[in-house]
């Protein structure tokens, strides 16, 4: 690291504006944390705090949208943030996963044909549509395959999903959104059964970087809800290929093969992207007609729920230059408890329900079969 490089400032921004308190104690002990590894000073401080002229690296806890929010945080490439950059708001969520359903009533600005199109065999059967026409038109076409699952485009962890049988739910379910949640796009794609979710990702951080594969493990809240547990990483020092070369089963494969031509599709088709923190949800599954289905449910072009994890890998990677594979984990319970001494706390206290909520990360070695 050079002398500019360490006087660099670690700084979060909040630019999700519906974030939950946990979410943004979280994202501070994640900024906090990424600052240490990396020998830098950090700063919770808002913008108009900060002394001036000494460069900055940003922590956004949403991908960056636009040319002028860009500007304004002075972000010109991957290497000032922890996170990505789209040109439009509807490109950081999943609408751009699928195509848009025939003859749309409203297709939105820099929408990209090329993109949905390079990316549609890579993903599950579905489309986006940005209206309340179109998603009755588009759901009520679709149920002739089976159960559909409508997704707001840019919701987060689950939240505002339904799965629809029929035109009588298709009609409840709808009458759930406001046409505000149809700016960013509302996903309709075939629900499947005995789902298992992939992680592909991949992270560049002054110099090094990382990629990994993992599942997602869920756990039930208080109140009896199915909600994201944590994920286990297999992370190895260097890019795809340098995982891919790791003994790894078919259906592993497939989804990191998937992932990585869905991220190589985003570099050529979405104009101005570039992202320092890429993460790829891949379902594994049954629909309807018991076909085997593998596709890219999302992206992640931010600091995200497997962000401890990656930076629990990226700290031992950068303490042992010849570790070349760890495995990392991220947990989220609902009760406190003793934790192992290598384990890291990014939060502990109540969830936007006020029940007890504890997210911790932790590294392990990696023994080779």
């Amino acid at each position: 690291m050079n002398d500019a490089d360490r006087s660099r400032l670690v700084v979060t921004c909040a630019l999700a504006p519906d974030a939950q308190p946990a979410d943004r104690q979280t994202h501070q002990a994640l900024a906090a944390w990424l600052a240490q590894i990396q020998g830098l000073d950090f700063s919770p401080q808002s913008p108009e705090e900060r002394s001036a002229g000494r460069p900055l690296y940003w922590v956004p806890d949403a991908t960056v949208v636009g040319r002028q929010q860009a500007a304004e945080l002075g972000i010109h490439g991957p290497l000032e943030l922890f996170g990505g950059f789209v040109e439009r708001a509807f490109q950081a969520g999943k609408a751009i996963v699928h195509p848009l359903f025939e003859r749309p009533t409203l297709t939105p600005r820099g929408w990209s044909e090329a993109f949905a199109a390079r990316v549609k065999p890579l993903v599950l059967d579905g489309h986006s549509v940005f209206c309340h026409n179109d998603a009755v038109r588009c759901a009520s076409a679709r149920l002739q395959r089976g159960p559909q699952r409508l997704k707001p485009a840019s919701s987060r962890g689950g939240q505002g999903q339904q799965v629809v049988e029929d035109i009588d739910q298709l009609a409840d379910a709808l009458a759930c959104y406001e046409e505000s949640d149809y700016l960013e796009g509302l996903v309709i794609e075939d629900d499947l059964r005995d789902v298992r979710t992939h992680s592909v990702g991949q992270v560049m951080i002054n110099g090094v970087l990382l990629s990994y594969h993992g599942v997602q493990q869920h756990n039930r809240n208080p109140r009896g809800e199915l909600v994201y547990g944590g994920s286990d990483l297999l992370v190895v020092r260097g890019d795809f290929d340098c995982l891919l070369a790791l003994d790894l089963v078919a259906s592993v494969q497939q989804a990191i093969r998937q992932a990585v031509q869905f991220d190589r599709a985003a570099h050529q088709l979405l104009p101005g992207f570039y992202a320092s923190r890429r993460n790829y949800d891949v379902a594994q599954g049954v629909d309807a007609q018991g076909q085997d289905c593998s596709g890219v449910l999302e992206q992640s072009w931010r600091i995200g729920g497997a962000s401890g994890a990656e930076l629990a890998a990226l700290e031992a990677f950068v303490a042992d230059p010849t570790l070349c594979v760890v495995r990392a984990s991220t947990f989220e319970i609902f009760e406190d408890k003793p934790l192992p001494d290598n384990t890291r706390v990014l939060y502990r206290g109540p969830d936007a329900n006020g029940d007890f909520l504890m997210k911790y990360a932790m590294v392990e070695p990696y023994v080779f079969q």
